[in-house]
């Protein structure tokens, strides 16, 4: 304390980015609640710094670090003071930029970046309390007005770019699922040579087929598994079975495996080789092999008599396309695994049905077609 008040104290770094001073210091976990608010969600958009808080977001978050207390990692979150800092350094001789941070605890502390990350870690605190002794660092600049606050939100935002899905699934060591995906990408004959590992989309000059991404979701939905559901050694072989014979029955994938085809011109005249076809192969595998356990290798070889082509129209126009452009929404994975689980003789559930009147009447598959 001194005569002009109480001040919260930091061990901090002090730095200049485009001429105007910044700090960065190590916060208690415990603490972040306390000094960090945001704008409240009635103000309108054009008054305040940051966007409303979403709060579907921050359970997530927290769970991760309740669930992983000695390996979690949280980035810095971004702040700025309303208030007169000071910053006295270690070494005053030699302008030291290593010394203490000194915030007048009537300051207000607004969060540029991390609002979601600082909910979190107010809800983990109290599920877990003995986080709290944990640090968070923060990157604290001086307030200088909303203006200023909320260009340095369209900043820090403008170049963020989130992985790539399948770029998560390969680093991901912690999900499942991803450890799924990884293992049939290596092991499984259907994948193994075709599995492009970092991007979500296959440009037309790659090798690959398949996206790591896309075998991750498929395999989840083949062993009906939710996202964070633990995957057994022997559930990991039926998967690695069931791809195996699946690509069997389809000679484009062994003929792309043996580069006795273009994978691009794969993608470009027949559904198969797109993730949507994977994802309804999927579908209709998991009623394979819940419902002919003994059977089921036998029956996939029904699938060779498919065609596949994209000019099939009068199959797949509808279900696998729209308006002749490879469609990846919900609905048309759910119709193009009703056309696959009736070629496999199997029955349809009344919400395959009531999908199906979704189609023109030449197109649907009723009971009477099973």
């Amino acid at each position: 304390m001194d005569d002009q008040g109480y001040f919260h104290s930091f061990p901090a770094v002090q730095g200049f980015q485009a001429g105007r001073p910044f700090f960065i210091a190590m916060c208690p976990l415990r603490m972040v609640p306390k000094l960090f608010v945001f704008d409240e969600e009635e103000v309108p958009a054009e008054l305040r710094a940051q966007r409303t808080l979403n709060r579907g977001r921050v359970p997530a978050i927290s769970h991760y670090l309740v669930a992983h207390p000695s390996s979690y990692v949280l980035s810095a979150l971004t702040a700025s003071v309303d208030g007169q800092v000071r910053f006295l350094p270690f070494d005053k001789e030699k302008s030291s930029s290593l010394g203490i941070l000194e915030i007048p605890m009537d300051a207000k502390i607004l969060i540029n970046d991390g609002q979601h990350r600082r909910a979190a870690i107010e809800e983990a605190i109290k599920e877990s309390p003995s986080l709290g002794q944990d640090n968070v660092p923060v990157l604290f600049f001086g307030d200088e007005g909303l203006g200023r606050s909320q260009q340095m939100f369209a900043d820090l935002n403008k170049y963020a770019v989130r992985p790539s899905y399948s770029l998560s699934t390969l680093y991901d060591q912690r999900d499942p699922s991803s450890e799924l995906a990884r293992y049939l990408a290596a092991e499984c004959r259907a994948f193994k040579g075709l599995t492009e590992m970092e991007k979500s989309t296959i440009s037309n000059r790659s090798v690959k087929l398949f996206t790591l991404s896309s075998i991750k979701h498929a395999s989840r939905a083949l062993l009906r598994k939710n996202l964070k559901d633990d995957v057994t050694p022997g559930e990991r072989m039926v998967a690695k079975e069931f791809w195996d014979v699946l690509s069997d029955q389809i000679p484009d994938w062994q003929r792309a495996r043996t580069r006795d085809v273009a994978t691009a011109e794969l993608r470009q005249e027949f559904v198969h080789a797109h993730g949507v076809t994977l994802q309804a192969l999927a579908l209709a595998g998991a009623e394979v092999l819940s419902q002919r356990q003994k059977s089921w290798k036998k029956d996939l070889q029904a699938l060779r008599k498919i065609d596949w082509a994209r000019s099939n129209a009068s199959i797949w126009e509808g279900r696998a396309m729209t308006h002749g452009r490879i469609s990846k929404a919900a609905t048309n994975v759910h119709l193009a695994a009703n056309y696959i689980k009736s070629v496999l003789s199997l029955p349809l559930s009344p919400e395959d049905l009531a999908l199906e009147a979704l189609l023109p009447p030449k197109q649907r598959i009723t009971e009477s077609r099973k």
